[in-house]
């Protein structure tokens, strides 16, 4: 256990900058890092209407929290170059599908230029170390199963998934440009699964939709009931990130490893959207919601999609920690919690507790 969670200690004392810090997943490691004792910068939108999650974590008084769109180079650079951190974490992306085709430039902008900038600033400013985050639908997904590798082709064929496939060719090109011929690496880029967990109140995203009509008894409307996809609990990728991170600044890893990781649960995880609906509701001891099928055909959405993490396994020493059961109990005690009125600092802190400990 102990071999297995060392790598927090890393973190204490150091300025750490997470793009995206107000979002689902940047709050999460954002809180995290503060209890590790990192003096914690952000950078990132302010919280959209219904996003609770960074006020309701007081992160605000808890991070120096920079409120800036990384679309502008200017802007983004200005504060790296004054900050100087020894690591960042990128995060900040426009993260819904859906969204993507309602507003493709917001979508290219931030997943491609926004990131782009994001590296710019790192060489220009010579920081050390970089996570350079993207997502599972960044390789070319033709429907057939299998567990995607990291060395599989990119692409996409929706703007969100595109986006995220042109972040990735745009990192190749930078690290082939400039950091390549070093003895270790200081840059790498993860692709995680479906994340799930407590806070999350995003539009148009499966697992929160799900409980806001829990919470208000309302019918659950699914839009792809069948669709197959690798769910965890935010936590896991988020320890991949912290693992990762740390090998970095420790330079653990040689310049001829592939810098690219995958983070996704065990394939017994990866399930369809409707098991993991009646998981839910189970958990949720609902009996009277109606489930109502509202296919969508405006836009692609891939039907399975699966990670292979042996490569994580293997360099990083990182494997999921929580199962199916666990990271459903622990996202419907988040809610339940919160909506109850406790404080979501305290249910948030022991989650990570809990799952530290495992």
């Amino acid at each position: 256990m102990k071999k297995n969670n060392s790598y927090l200690k890393k973190y204490r004392n150091l300025k750490v900058l997470v793009t995206g810090s107000t979002g689902f997943k940047g709050a999460w490691l954002s809180f995290w890092l503060h209890s590790l004792g990192s003096k914690v910068i952000g950078i990132g939108l302010r919280p959209e209407k219904g996003s609770i999650l960074f006020k309701e974590l007081n992160l605000n008084k808890k991070i120096k929290q920079y409120y800036i769109n990384i679309q502008n180079f200017n802007k983004t650079n200005l504060i790296i170059k004054k900050e100087k951190p020894d690591i960042i974490f990128h995060l900040a992306a426009q993260s819904i599908v859906s969204t993507s085709y309602k507003k493709p430039l917001e979508t290219f902008g931030t997943n491609v230029i926004g990131s782009t900038n994001i590296l710019e600033s790192v060489r220009v400013n010579g920081i050390p170390n970089l996570v350079f985050i993207t997502s599972d639908k960044c390789y070319l997904n033709l429907g057939k199963k299998k567990s995607f590798k990291e060395n599989d082709t990119l692409g996409g064929l929706d703007n969100y998934s595109s986006s995220k496939a042109s972040a990735e060719l745009v990192f190749a090109s930078y690290f082939q440009s400039y950091f390549k011929n070093r003895k270790k690496l200081v840059i790498a880029s993860t692709r995680a699964g479906n994340v799930i967990g407590g806070g999350d109140f995003k539009q148009n995203r499966i697992i929160p939709d799900v409980i806001k009509s829990l919470n208000s008894k309302k019918k659950i409307v699914l839009r792809n009931p069948n669709a197959t996809r690798p769910w965890q609990h935010v936590l896991e990728p988020l320890s991949g990130y912290l693992s990762l991170g740390q090998k970095l600044m420790d330079q653990k890893l040689n310049s001829h490893i592939q810098p690219n990781w995958n983070f996704g649960p065990y394939e017994k995880n990866c399930k369809k959207v409707i098991y993991m609906t009646k998981l839910f509701m189970n958990e949720w001891n609902d009996k009277g919601s109606k489930i109502v099928i509202k296919k969508s055909n405006n836009f692609h959405e891939s039907k399975l999609l699966s990670l292979n993490i042996n490569k994580a396994r293997k360099e990083l020493d990182w494997k999921p920690k929580l199962n199916l059961e666990e990271t459903v109990h622990f996202t419907i005690s988040w809610y339940k919690n919160y909506f109850l009125g406790n404080e979501a600092e305290e249910i948030t802190n022991s989650q990570i507790e809990y799952f530290v400990s495992k």
